[in-house]
């Protein structure tokens, strides 16, 4: 479960270091209405439900175990990341990535210690999306999804086509699988209570968030180093 908030306060210091990194062209947002309608409902939804739920959380459960609960979600997600790294034919870092996978799966207690980073096996980040990008596949319409946030056409295929590889997909006690989901949202949600304010100064979230979204997926499918006949972003020539 990822809000609206969460995404934009990511984004917010790629868009901060990186405002040229980003396609030329316009974004396609011809369902503006309907996309401002969900991000209201998403903001609602946050400050009413997963803000206050992530304030607790971070009251109640100290630092080290929040580490190791965030650690545990990235794990989770690696097997996505090493299919999409293969599929681009990054094999070294497949490779290094699987290996993360293995041993802290293992020696990291299911994922709640990183003890690959200290082996020297950094964490990379791939999926279905950047997959297609680097494929030529376009991003599509703007959308914005309810309780989701920030996405694409593109992105909403990769985000069904990763359902396979997610471990809870085959996990049959629906009621771990929720509760786990739960609290990978609100850990997530508890990394950025102190950067709210970021995006409430904003004169227009929305567009904001939107052009830190389609920013941040352009320069991740080019791996940091897009195109430099590219670079330059309208919503952001002045920013």
């Amino acid at each position: 479960m990822i809000l609206t908030f969460r995404s934009a306060l990511l984004l917010l210091a790629v868009t901060l270091g990186a405002c040229a990194h980003a396609p030329s062209h316009a974004p396609a947002d011809p369902l503006e209405v309907v996309n401002r309608s969900v991000f209201a409902f998403n903001t609602k939804t946050d400050k009413y439900l997963l803000r206050p739920a992530a304030r607790a959380y971070t009251a109640v459960v100290p630092g080290f175990a929040r580490t190791g609960v965030r650690n545990f979600f990235a794990n989770l997600a690696t097997p996505v990341t090493i299919v999409n790294q293969y599929l681009q034919g990054k094999f070294a870092a497949g490779t290094s990535d699987l290996g993360r996978l293995l041993i802290n799966s293992s020696l990291g207690l299911g994922g709640m210690l990183d003890v690959a980073s200290y082996w020297g096996l950094p964490a990379h980040d791939e999926d279905f999306g950047q997959t297609l990008g680097r494929w030529g596949v376009g991003e599509g319409w703007y959308l914005m999804l309810p309780f989701l946030g920030p996405s694409t056409n593109r992105d909403l295929v990769s985000r069904i086509a990763r359902t396979p590889f997610n471990p809870l997909y085959y996990v049959e006690d629906t009621s771990l699988v929720w509760g786990l989901t739960v609290l990978d949202g609100i850990q997530d949600r508890a990394q950025y209570l102190n950067a709210d304010a970021l995006l409430s100064g904003q004169l227009d979230p929305y567009i904001f968030l939107r052009s830190a979204y389609l920013q941040r997926r352009w320069t991740a499918i080019h791996d940091g180093r897009p195109p430099l006949e590219q670079s330059g972003f309208e919503e952001f020539d002045d920013f």
